[in-house]
């Protein structure tokens, strides 16, 4: 066993020795389907904090022949597959974590560095079957290839640090990525090249120096949808060995959503709140809202208007088939907002093509970089929110009104009343400290109409649920109306406690709210 040829298993032995360990290994049934396939190339992409490294770990303890690794996944997933004994530890693992090349040896000589520690280990483990005058890594690895006809799985940990910590660096950029061709393409010895970190392979014009790999991205993970974080049936487990309200976990955590698995959990935000006992933004353990403000603050047009929209609830379709994979060459806020979703700040529907802010703890990340930003007139809305639901709860329908005036001028600048829909954007920025209390449903289904924003109230709140109707051009009343004749409060029939009907319209000729507040009468 080495540093990077065949290292020792210790690291995936913590991760399942751990008090809480969720098995992912199921993921390994996909990695041997493409072994020594033309599928062999895997790049996955995730933000920070979603389980990369720990991935990776996994693997190098299931394929490296340095390690004996059968009793440690004894009883997993993985175990119970036909294609378990036919590939544990029976390659060489080529184990490579760029970022310590690049910190140890800086850009300039990272890959010769690599080269030589790399080649080091091996003529420690073949030195009957190298020359001491090798010094390129392919030719050596070809020479053990040639001579054992062993092929090697290579797992390369932070592959794109150089574009994320130099993104200036185009030259030495290209250079890397001509370095990681010249040693995975087209290479016999190549049995499985397995590389991960934040973004995608890195584009140049029609040119891609890896478009070997298939990619596994936020933006279309494909067949590893399940294993970018926790799924539902995985957190709703863990909450119930560890006494946690699922509902709050899930308000919290929850968001990112692909094409079969629709509830993919932060994983190590769940771990974090499950062992503390309670739900917090656990992101910037690892992360800071500087990184996020860099990006918001951007002056492309639509980019400010999208993120108020964003923080409003609401869904934006935008293109991400032209962001260049790398964090400094944009065109448009589409490009902005594609690179959000690759560092996690947004999730992505790909049926849609839709952003959207997955859940309160990026919320709270989003309020963070505003707060010391050029957001001050949407700050001065968020915070006085709840003035505005104390007046709801307590039905003093004319504050309402006129702090749903007041709000609407603040955002105006950015945010244009058009119809119902950016009515609703601006009304659920108004309402915005209410996901203190509540849970916000929007359209949501009655069997008669979609009400158009519910308030429920978490468990142990005690505090009415609202049922929201929105007219634009029209007045409070028929809103109320619309409510009570659709029975909109059939949708919560098993919901016990008070409902207050909220009307509120929007005069677009006298740019004035109007709101009617009543309980409902059961």
């Amino acid at each position: 066993m080495g540093i990077y040829l065949n290292p020792n298993n210790k690291c995936f032995l913590e991760a399942i020795s751990s008090e809480i360990y969720v098995d992912k290994t199921g993921m390994i049934t996909y990695t041997n389907k493409c072994l020594n396939t033309n599928d062999k190339f895997i790049c996955v992409s995730r933000p920070r904090r979603f389980g990369k490294s720990m991935t990776i770990n996994m693997l190098s303890a299931y394929y490296s022949n340095g390690c004996n690794s059968k009793e440690m996944f004894t009883g997993y997933k993985i175990s119970k597959n036909i294609s378990y004994h036919e590939h544990i530890n029976k390659y060489n693992v080529i184990f490579l974590n760029m970022k310590q090349f690049l910190y140890e040896a800086g850009i300039e000589k990272m890959t010769d560095y690599l080269e030589q520690v790399v080649i080091e280990e091996l003529h420690d483990e073949y030195k009957e079957l190298l020359k001491s005058n090798d010094i390129k890594l392919s030719v050596v690895l070809r020479k053990i290839y040639a001579k054992t006809d062993k092929p090697f799985v290579f797992l390369i940990d932070e592959w794109d640090c150089i574009m994320r910590e130099k993104p200036e660096a185009d030259e030495l950029q290209k250079q890397y990525l001509d370095f990681l061709q010249n040693l995975l393409k087209d290479q016999a010895y190549v049995a499985l090249a397995y590389i991960t970190g934040i973004l995608p392979v890195k584009k140049y014009g029609t040119h891609s120096a890896l478009n070997m790999f298939r990619e596994f991205s936020m933006t279309n993970p494909m067949q590893l949808e399940e294993y970018v974080g926790f799924t539902k049936t995985e957190v709703l487990e863990l909450c119930q060995k560890f006494n946690m309200d699922f509902n709050e976990i899930s308000q919290w955590y929850d968001g990112y959503s692909f094409i079969k698995f629709t509830h993919i959990y932060n994983p190590k935000a769940v771990v974090e709140s499950l062992l503390s006992g309670h739900c917090s933004n656990y992101w910037t353990s690892t992360e800071t809202y500087e990184a996020l403000k860099i990006y918001i603050d951007m002056n492309y047009d639509g980019l400010r208007e999208s993120v108020i929209s964003l923080l409003g609830k609401e869904h934006i379709e935008i293109n991400t088939k032209t962001f260049r994979n790398d964090m400094k060459t944009f065109q448009t806020k589409d490009d902005v907002l594609t690179l959000l979703i690759h560092l996690g700040y947004l999730a992505y529907d790909e049926k849609t093509h839709e952003v959207f802010i997955p859940n309160k703890e990026i919320a709270e990340e989003f309020e963070s970089a505003m707060t010391v930003s050029g957001w001050q007139d949407l700050m001065k809305v968020l915070k006085a929110s709840d003035i505005l639901i104390e007046d709801t709860l307590t039905c003093k329908a004319d504050n309402v009104a006129n702090a749903l005036d007041r709000a609407h001028t603040e955002v105006s600048s950015v945010l244009t009343y058009n119809d119902e829909n950016s009515m609703s954007c601006a009304i659920n920025l108004a309402y915005y400290s209410a996901k203190k209390y509540y849970l916000m449903l929007r359209e949501l289904p009655t069997g008669r109409g979609f009400a158009d924003i519910v308030f429920l109230p978490y468990k142990k709140v005690d505090k009415p649920a609202l049922v929201i109707e929105l007219k634009y051009d029209k007045n409070a009343y028929t809103a109320i109306q619309q409510i009570k004749e659709k029975h909109y409060t059939q949708a919560l029939e098993n919901y016990s406690g008070k409902i207050l009907l909220v009307g509120i319209s929007y005069d677009k000729k006298t740019k004035k709210h109007s709101c009617i507040i009543e309980e409902h009468v059961k």
